[in-house]
């Protein structure tokens, strides 16, 4: 008759097993940094906008090590320029912008 095996009551075949699974946690949570845009470790430039067009919207920038954070206030923005050209949306969704010849008056606003 058998009743238990010694190996069967040793206690550190579950902490065996705990280490085990530990491992596998931290190697996805080491998979998902890494595939991260925003990633500490990489050197690339990445620009993420969080809701886009709405009064809520951010804009985060990384180049190379460092991170710059803009929040949108819900106002206009002013500034000097001149009109390069116009932008038309096409039925499939698609933008096409076209430049102004040079040679055109470009009418004051």
């Amino acid at each position: 008759m058998r009743f238990l095996d010694e190996e069967d009551n040793d206690p550190m075949l579950s902490v065996v097993n705990l280490i085990d699974l530990f491992l596998v946690i931290i190697g996805v949570l080491m998979v998902t940094i890494a595939q991260n845009p925003l990633n500490p470790f990489s050197n690339e430039d990445v620009v993420v906008v969080e809701n886009p067009g709405k009064e809520t919207m951010k804009i985060m920038v990384k180049e190379g090590k460092e991170l710059k954070r803009y929040e949108s206030n819900g106002e206009m923005g002013e500034g000097e320029g001149l009109r390069a050209g116009i932008t038309y949306r096409l039925n499939d969704g698609r933008m096409i912008y076209v430049p102004e010849n040079k040679r055109q008056s470009v009418p004051k606003q």
